[in-house]
């Protein structure tokens, strides 16, 4: 009979064999869900994912996820085949099978730039329902300062009857990675767990230790913990709002920021950032440290300016295409646009970045035509989008005014523009937010250039 989860001594699951004894639910398909059930399973313990959306739970069953790796999405199926990974909408049931429970579900930021635990705590009552003595739960959503051991605490032991520290174990483990999650960069991470008890501490650094490459980091302060995830999230986020604020002012000295950040990291041991239309995965957990602190009656400055500088970027976008289409003789109302590379990341298969959407659907708002284009997925792999979809760059390009490249691809350099010109309604634009092509290559073949802080175009 397998030890319970909370007195685990390591000696006892060192082995896949020996994991495989135990059962882990991760709550939440979403990427982050996804990633960490196939760090699991691969370790070897048995996982079941749980869903709401039954959509989800259907593709997640079948092993159709589009941000994987065709490799690694292959493993996952033949995990699913032999049983030792499986997807269900019943939180409940999978929680009361369950040794440990890893929740996932992330907050959500309302319009009014508030936190909105709705969600969160929706799925908590589920796991409380079926949450039993000797069970571990482990957050891994970035959250408020408190609100481990105040809200996600306090609905626990109230739906389930059972006492934290007694009864059941919480730990809180917060993942922080920025610009596009892998499975190697999740594998790779430098964990913190922190714990309400020293039990919970230990078991979950025990089997945290299993996915983690780099060790984990047992602290036992859990509002430490909170405040860590959110410092680092701020910390990210100011740096690309100043890099930012510093990419516009290139564009008017006529400079390119790409050069001058490279020039900056050969002699800075602190090497700073390409400036970017919003930090992917860190857009959202800035307002809640400034909902917190706000709460306190302390008004956090430079956060609160970075979060502004980084949200008008999108707007800056928009002014750039009008701006590239207008030296084409062009108008944004009417013309053709493809956004190339929906991924977060160059050159792989990953999640679809939330940027190209909203992009997208604010073009179109502006009476502009806009298709999408990635090589890496299929226009049935991707829902949500309800834009012309084509793998092909000059397909879609096909009879279009302006390319904006949103993500780079090595495929850019070594393409032939000629022929692109021919495809293209020329004279038409092509718009850099990556810095990936050179703008005088682009000048010389005959296009309009713009890209984000590089100010060294001609046309």
């Amino acid at each position: 009979m397998p030890t319970t989860i909370l007195n685990i001594k390591p000696e006892e699951i060192d082995t896949p064999e020996k994991r495989r004894n135990y059962t882990i639910s991760i709550i939440g398909c979403g990427e982050t869900g996804v990633l960490h059930a196939y760090l699991f399973v691969e370790a070897g313990f048995r996982v079941i994912c749980a869903d709401a959306d039954q959509t989800i739970v259907n593709a997640m069953a079948k092993g159709k996820i589009p941000f994987l790796q065709r490799e690694n999405e292959l493993k996952l199926k033949s995990y699913i085949k032999t049983g030792c990974l499986s997807a269900t909408n019943d939180t409940r049931t999978v929680v009361s099978k369950s040794d440990v429970a890893v929740v996932t579900t992330s907050v959500k930021i309302d319009e009014k730039k508030k936190a909105d635990y709705s969600e969160i705590e929706s799925v908590c009552r589920q796991v409380g329902l079926g949450l039993h003595r000797g069970a571990l739960t482990i957050v891994i959503s970035t959250t408020g300062v408190g609100v481990i051991e105040g809200l996600i605490k306090e609905i626990l032991e109230n739906i389930s009857g059972l006492k934290v520290g007694t009864d059941f174990g919480l730990a809180y483990s917060p993942v922080q990675i920025f610009n596009g999650q892998t499975l190697e960069k999740l594998a790779n991470y430098k964990r913190i767990v922190a714990a309400t008890d020293k039990n919970s501490l230990n078991a979950a650094s025990i089997i945290l230790e299993k996915v983690s490459k780099n060790g984990v980091r047992k602290i036992e302060n859990i509002k430490a913990a909170e405040t860590a995830a959110l410092f680092e999230a701020v910390h990210q986020d100011v740096n690309i709002g100043l890099v930012n604020e510093l990419a516009l002012l290139c564009e008017k000295l006529g400079v390119d920021v790409h050069e001058v950040c490279k020039l900056v990291n050969v002699k800075d041991n602190s090497p700073i950032p390409f400036p970017q239309l919003t930090p992917e995965g860190a857009q959202e957990k800035p307002y809640l440290l400034l909902e917190d602190a706000e709460n306190f009656n302390v008004k956090l400055r430079l956060p609160a300016i970075a979060r502004d500088i980084n949200d008008e970027m999108i707007k800056h976008a928009i002014n750039l295409t009008k701006d590239a289409l207008k030296t084409c003789g062009k108008t944004l109302r009417r013309a053709r646009i493809s956004l190339f590379r929906i991924s977060q990341l160059q050159n792989m298969r990953s999640p679809p970045n939330k940027m190209a959407k909203e992009l997208a659907e604010m073009l179109e708002a502006r009476g502009a035509r806009v298709n999408l284009c990635d090589p890496y997925f299929s226009g049935e792999e991707l829902t949500g989008v309800h834009h012309a979809f084509s793998r092909n760059l000059f397909e879609a390009a096909e009879g279009a005014d302006c390319l904006i490249i949103l993500t780079g691809h090595e495929q850019l350099k070594r393409l032939n523009f000629k022929k692109l010109r021919v495809v293209m309604k020329m004279p038409a634009a092509i718009i850099d937010f990556d810095g990936v092509v050179e703008p005088d290559k682009i000048e010389k073949e005959g296009f309009i250039y713009r890209g984000l802080g590089r100010g060294v175009w001609t046309k």
